[in-house]
């Protein structure tokens, strides 16, 4: 799937398939100008926004795929989160525990039951009790499973249904997370740091927030902006090349 996107040397529309990394490596069709877009979305954010819109477009059967990939997403942003915080509680230098929550990860990183386990603990170590949500009903597993593994065609009213549940799930613990959940972004934004830092002369980078259901929930007045340089207290960002003036509220 795409995203529009603006070149910040000729403000006409490119079109970006969105990225694992959340970084994009362009080259402006009517211009030529090379830009690097950063996204500032968690996958999960991505995910749900996909489904929705292929709801939308009448493919109800990937829209329950996007959704269902969406909630284990959020589980793995969950674990990220909490691990990354209880870290700094413990005054844990951050790019160390990043480093061997990164190790960790990927011995579970292609078993979703494994996840889910990792998630339960993190749950109950950081709320101090059973996430008792964790269920076949709770998780839509049943109607999850009919359409993705057996084939069902489910109708538009059920893909709402499983929709809501997925969304008032991950806002419910997002709301949870509170404070906590700036811990996982904070490790996107030291890979956007990195990549930025090797970005050859002449390439412009840019840096993008797209609306969302969960973010306006999270930030209430929050609205879209786009900047050349991210906010970031623990390094030195450098940008290469023109710069790309901020855009007007």
């Amino acid at each position: 799937m795409e995203f529009p996107t603006v070149c910040p040397a000729c403000a006409r529309e490119n079109r970006a398939e969105f990225t694992d990394s959340s970084v994009h490596d362009l080259t402006c069709a009517h211009c030529g100008a090379r830009y690097c877009v950063f996204l500032r979305k968690q996958r999960f954010e991505v995910l749900f926004d996909l489904g929705t819109r292929a709801l939308m477009d009448g493919y109800a059967r990937e829209a329950v795929a996007s959704f269902a990939a969406a909630l284990e997403r959020f589980f793995e942003f969950y674990v990220w989160a909490f691990t990354l915080e209880r870290a700094a509680n413990a005054e844990q230098e951050f790019g160390a525990a990043l480093a061997g929550l990164e190790g960790t990860w990927r011995h579970v990183s292609s078993q979703s039951e494994r996840q889910l386990g990792m998630f339960a603990l993190a749950y109950l170590l950081r709320e101090g009790r059973e996430p008792d949500f964790l269920t076949a009903r709770g998780l839509g597993t049943d109607f999850r499973n009919r359409v993705i593994h057996r084939g069902a065609l489910p109708t538009r009213a059920e893909v709402e249904a499983y929709a809501a549940l997925v969304f008032a799930l991950i806002d419910r613990l997002l709301t949870e997370l509170g404070p906590g959940a700036a811990h996982a972004e904070l490790a996107q934004e030291q890979g956007f740091a990195a990549h930025l830092a090797g970005l050859p002369d002449g390439v412009t980078a840019v840096f993008e927030e797209h609306p969302g259901m969960f973010r306006a929930r999270r930030f209430g007045g929050w609205r879209p902006r786009r900047n050349i340089r991210p906010s970031l207290g623990w390094c030195q960002v450098r940008c290469r090349g023109r710069r790309a003036s901020p855009a007007r509220p």
